[in-house]
């Protein structure tokens, strides 16, 4: 090969790599993982959006599934993933243990579990960290949400690690420390928490340490939910309003208050679509801090999902959507 030879191959294969690298990387495509620490192991899916391109850092949601589910029955009812695709963000769903819960629940209520750097919320903290490192994320826009034990869970990931995540959402489920042991979750369950929201949005702030920031958060609840009383949803709230009266000063002074700044009524423009309710809360600065949607008639259900599936909602506003345009707003 003389030197003209080699200097076209040189070209060409040069050209050819750069092409290579600018591809996506499992576009569009689960990949399948395990993390490990000393509390234990989960296994976890990720879902890698068609755009993804390595070296442009993307944003990321962590969405953890309800009692009697798994990522895939999430993924379907939520559609993250066409979201995803769509938006161009990497989404993430660890799978709960059926030897740590035989009904694949988050273990919200144990002591254990309700705190950093421990238990479940070490695990799924951990869960976030190795994804950060294998795939290009922008760990300013991480985000976290959940249903039913997932967003209790989603609570106390939201609570005590406000310098991983941005903002967060609960979906049918429950304040920072609803029920601490089972006799108190079970009476969260069907009654509401028995604990002081502004009590526990000062527990929630301390949680995090020195890391003390703001935490928006985006509430969704059905009026009719049988599962989880609809009374969670609001305590959730001032749970998180009383924490972000600290986050944003460190101070107690209600800078953030439990009071709705505006409310506005909705009907979900699909045929035969619910309606519902956004109460909007701010600080003195003017930030939302909070927002809840309350959704007429809707039982214990993932608000605006597809049709004929367990805990799927079709008449509700999209949560997923909502969710994501919430999310948008912030970074940490």
């Amino acid at each position: 090969m003389d030197i003209h030879q080699l200097r076209r191959f040189a070209t060409a294969l040069l050209t050819f790599l750069a092409l290579f690298s600018s591809l996506p990387a499992a576009a569009g495509q689960w990949t399948f993982d395990l993390y490990a620490n000393i509390w234990g192991a989960r296994e976890y899916q990720t879902w890698v959006p068609t755009g993804y391109r390595a070296g442009t850092a993307l944003p990321m949601v962590l969405v953890l599934h309800g009692c009697l589910s798994e990522p895939n029955s999430m993924a379907l009812v939520s559609r993250f993933n066409e979201l995803a695709d769509r938006e161009n963000f990497i989404v993430v769903y660890p799978r709960q243990n059926v030897t740590a819960n035989p009904s694949r629940c988050w273990n919200f209520m144990l002591p254990i579990n309700q705190g950093r750097d421990i238990g479940e919320p070490s695990l799924l903290a951990g869960i976030v960290n190795r994804v950060k490192s294998r795939y290009s994320v922008d760990a300013a826009r991480v985000y976290v949400t959940g249903i039913s034990a997932g967003g209790a869970m989603t609570s106390t990931m939201a609570a005590c690690y406000s310098d991983v995540f941005a903002a967060a959402a609960v979906h049918s489920g429950g304040m920072f420390k609803a029920g601490v042991g089972l006799v108190t979750a079970a009476q969260t369950l069907l009654l509401g928490s028995p604990y002081d929201p502004d009590v526990r949005g000062r527990e929630a702030w301390q949680c995090a340490g020195s890391a003390r920031r703001l935490m928006p958060m985006l509430v969704f609840h059905g009026t009719s939910d049988i599962v989880v009383n609809p009374v969670n949803g609001d305590q959730t709230v001032q749970q998180f309003v009383q924490t972000n009266d600290l986050g944003d000063d460190a101070l107690d002074n209600d800078s953030a208050r439990y009071l709705a700044s505006s409310i506005s009524r909705h009907t979900t423009p699909v045929p035969g679509g619910k309606s519902y309710t956004v109460a909007t809360f701010r600080n003195a600065a003017g930030v939302v801090v909070a927002q809840k949607y309350t959704v007429e008639g809707m039982n214990h259900a993932w608000s605006g999902g597809p049709p004929l599936l367990p805990f799927s909602d079709e008449w509700g506003p999209d949560a997923t959507g909502i969710s994501w345009a919430f999310f948008s707003n912030y970074r940490r």
